[in-house]
């Protein structure tokens, strides 16, 4: 036996996944490439999990493990990795924390969102490499681990940031209020003039209002000092950097004239120690308010967070005992009492209830649970108790696969963002070389006292033109939108289907579990003369019962239901496309379609107007034959969801066109498409059919959203523009889909394009308003209407409009927070 390998001081262990390993060999292969890359201690492949395990020094990067597997012809399949990122304030933070994460060796994308303060980086790079990226632009950075986990973190560092703020604020607020007062106060009330000149005098007054600003800008106000000198140092300014290099001008000019006025021109000498401190504690109040509000953004996360109860009463020997929830494990029994909620996914084995189960479908009314039927974890049992057997837990419930859909939707960018980030990557640069700008111009053509003017006004210009608001108005729409989408049962997989779906003009439906049922019931029999309903019914049910077709399903489902007792059939024949044969009781039945009438040489024609009616109803005829003779003709329908007329009515209404791609007969396609006033239909296609026909609407009509539940509908969701999927539906079909419908009505499709236009409609106001702010405010900072008008804007008045700025944007994003709620959408049900 081998001794345990001694690791050197500073060794460390890496991880990393590898594709295309088939037997020993390539482990063999893997490992001695791995070995022989300098300052690898041991590597150790293992081919049933496809990882290779490397001890290596630090010097030894991930990226080059990657490119070694990769040269003796095996894959490193990109990671995911998300990190919080503290520190940002603007859109200039954003990009630079992408471009500093996008230059990382191994990085295949970087996107930073301003609103989550979260980075999702895919590639195949240290997650510390990335954290050092970050550090070193001067941002904060650690791993989030699995989804809702990092949402309890970023909660916790923002409560405590919000409470730094709110006690700066105090702290800035009490200190600017009498230093507005004594230098304000002066110039705006003769008898506050009066009385500090008649207590202090001017020059003492200065000197108080040093010692109120000073303490303002040293410790409420040192935040932007910490963060503004060091970006400007690096030649990547940002917010801070405008503030710092604002608020120190009026500062030190003020000194200046407090205690050396003789270095000053004659006429200049004036302090505004009173600007630089209302700009700080202005700033902080937005701040403040922003923080405040962007804790209500992610309300949704944080509410889906708290669904999932935090114990759970497991079955044990005899009895059942309280355990924490991560101790379940698949096939645990666990105990749901009246008003608890459910802590895991399972199969109710025994009681009955009823389960509100609204948090995961949107719809109001609680669904009744016995033996067998599904429930899923977080959702609130109602009046009764049951037991249920565990078959999903931590990661893999449905809760937690929810809460990561909306976590990977809300960090999402859309294609609308792509300008802003164009804009921002320059504007902070821009603002300060117009603030320098404006500077000269005043000093060299202003009235006197020009070198005053001149201070003002470039002050003026670095604090009105913060982008705060620039950097906020997508992301902060995005967080609202899906989490509100959530709340209604309406998930959006990718951030990008919000921009996407709002752009779609053809709505194309699967349609079987779709705008039907997806379970065929019998609808209609009528029996021929000398037969009885119930006597073909039960022998027709005899032969069914053998086979596994949904139609023999709905036939055998219906005598069940009248009943009837079945016997037992002998010599059980299927003919595959026609119909199955067996005998009862010493009859011969036969049971199919009129074509199999035809293969036995038996004429259904007395029947034929009863069929036609049927099959124009969507119904499908089939004909029944006891003892070579035609006994009765019945028919199976899958019924239209009760929801459907609505939801096409809302599709048409929104001025959509739509679309139904089945692969049903088109006798039976057309009946339902005339019952619904649905425009257009593609009948008896194949799943490849389905890829055409969506591609053909698409050169048809434009951009189009495909509905669909089932395995067949996988490629038709991946080809559409959008692809929906009924959330009741298949995982394959899920897993293809952009947005998914939890619910199994297709009312969440008009709700989901409805809350679609309304976000992408309030991103656009957001944009609109954050760069109309600018653009009108800029020049009147500047001093634009002064020659005119003599009109100039004081620093603190920018700093308020500044700050009023980022809270109009997240007041604006916090509306959709209403979304379906004036259209009578309840997003809580009332309890039972």
């Amino acid at each position: 036996m081998n001794a345990p390998l001694r690791l050197t001081e500073g060794v460390r262990t890496l991880t990393i996944a590898i594709e295309g390993m088939t037997c020993a060999s390539c482990v063999g292969r893997v490992e001695r490439a791995l070995k022989a890359v300098d300052g690898v201690v041991q590597a150790r492949v293992n081919l049933a999990t496809e990882t290779a395990e490397v001890e290596a020094a630090p010097s030894v990067s991930r990226v080059k493990l990657a490119q070694t597997v990769e040269e003796v012809g095996y894959g490193v399949p990109s990671a995911t990795v998300e990190l919080a990122v503290e520190g940002m304030t603007c859109a200039s933070c954003v990009g630079r924390v992408e471009r500093a994460l996008a230059a990382v060796p191994g990085v295949t994308t970087a996107s930073v969102n301003l609103a989550t303060e979260r980075a999702t980086v895919t590639g195949i790079a240290d997650a510390a490499a990335l954290r050092k990226a970050v550090e070193d632009v001067g941002y904060d950075a650690t791993v989030i681990g699995a989804a809702g986990s990092g949402t309890n973190e970023m909660e916790a560092r923002r409560d405590v940031e919000t409470a730094a703020l709110r006690r700066d604020l105090l702290v800035a607020g009490g200190l600017t209020v009498p230093l507005f007062v004594l230098e304000m106060g002066s110039h705006l009330f003769q008898s506050v003039h009066d009385l500090v000149h008649a207590t202090l005098g001017m020059e003492r007054s200065w000197q108080v209002q040093f010692i109120l600003a000073t303490l303002v800008l040293a410790f409420p106000g040192r935040r932007f000092y910490e963060k503004g000198f060091p970006a400007l140092l690096r030649l990547a300014p940002d917010m801070n950097s405008l503030v710092a290099v604002g608020t120190s001008a009026a500062y030190i000019y003020s000194v200046v004239a407090t205690f050396a006025p003789g270095l000053l021109p004659a006429g200049t000498v004036n302090v505004y120690f009173e600007a630089a401190a209302v700009i700080v504690t202005l700033i902080l109040l937005g701040r403040y308010l922003e923080a405040r509000a962007k804790g209500r953004t992610s309300q949704a996360i944080r509410r889906l967070a708290g669904l999932q109860p935090k114990t759970a009463r497991v079955r044990r020997g005899q009895g059942n005992v309280e355990i924490d929830i991560a101790e379940v494990v698949p096939g645990d029994v666990v105990e749901v009492r009246p008003g608890e909620r459910v802590p895991v996914d399972g199969e109710v084995v025994s009681g009955e209830s009823y389960v509100d189960e609204s948090m995961v479908t949107g719809e109001p009314v609680p669904v009744a649970k016995r033996d067998g039927s599904p429930v899923t974890g977080g959702t609130v049992n109602q009046t009764g108790a049951f037991e249920f057997r565990a078959t999903a837990v931590g990661a893999d419930t449905v809760l937690s696969r929810i809460m990561r859909m909306v976590e990977q939707a809300q960090g999402s960018k859309l294609p609308i963002q792509a300008m802003v980030d164009k804009v921002t990557m320059w504007f902070v640069p821009a603002v300060m070389g117009l603030a320098a700008l404006t500077f000269v111009a005043w000093l060299l053509l202003g009235p006197e006292p020009a070198l005053t003017f001149a201070l003002v006004n470039a002050v003026a210009v670095l604090i009105i033109a913060c982008p705060c608001a620039m950097g906020l108005a997508t992301p902060t729409s995005i967080m609202v939108g899906t989490g509100r989408a959530a709340e209604l049962g309406v998930l959006f997989r990718k951030g990008e289907a919000l921009q996407s779906l709002r752009d779609a003009r053809v709505i194309a439906l699967d349609k079987t579990g779709t705008l039907t049922e997806g379970r065929p019931v019998l609808t209609d029999l009528r029996a021929t003369q000398g037969f009885l309903d119930d006597d073909v019914l039960a022998l027709a049910a005899a032969v069914e019962a053998k086979s596994e077709h949904p139609v023999a399903r709905a036939i055998v489902g219906a005598a069940a239901g009248r009943g009837l007792a079945v016997r037992e059939a002998d010599g059980f024949d299927s003919i595959t496309g026609l119909g199955v044969t067996a005998t009862v009781a010493g009859e011969r039945v036969e049971v199919g379609s009129s074509r199999f009438m035809d293969w036995l040489g038996l004429d259904p024609s007395a029947l034929d107007s009863d069929a036609k009616r049927l099959a124009d109803e969507g119904k499908s005829p089939l004909y029944v034959a006891v003892g070579g003779r035609i006994a009765a003709v019945m028919a199976v329908s899958d019924p239209v969801k009760e929801s459907t007329p609505q939801a096409v009515a809302a599709l048409h209404a929104l001025g959509l066109k739509v679309a139904m791609v089945t692969g049903d007969s088109r006798r039976t396609a057309d009946a339902i498409a005339r019952k619904l006033g649905i425009d257009h239909v593609v009948a008896e296609v194949m799943p490849d059919g389905k890829v055409a026909a969506v591609r053909q609407l698409k050169v048809e009509h434009g951009a189009v959203a495909f509905v669909g539940d089932g395995i067949n509908d996988a490629p038709a969701l991946a080809e559409a523009d959008v692809g929906i999927a009924i959330g009741t539906g298949t995982d394959i079909a899920i897993e293809a889909a952009d947005i998914v419908l939890m619910s199994g009505s297709l009312e969440g499709v008009p709700a989901a394009l409805a809350l679609s236009r309304a976000t992408i409609r309030n991103i656009r106001q957001n944009l609109f308003w954050a760069f109309a702010y600018n653009a009108a405010l800029i020049p009147v900072a500047a001093g634009a209407l002064y020659p005119a008008y003599g009109v100039l804007l004081s620093p603190a008045l920018a700093a308020g409009a500044m700050a009023l700025s980022s809270v109009f944007v997240l007041g604006n994003a916090l509306r959709l927070r209403a979304h379906g709620r004036r259209a009578g959408v309840a997003s809580t049900p009332p309890q039972r």
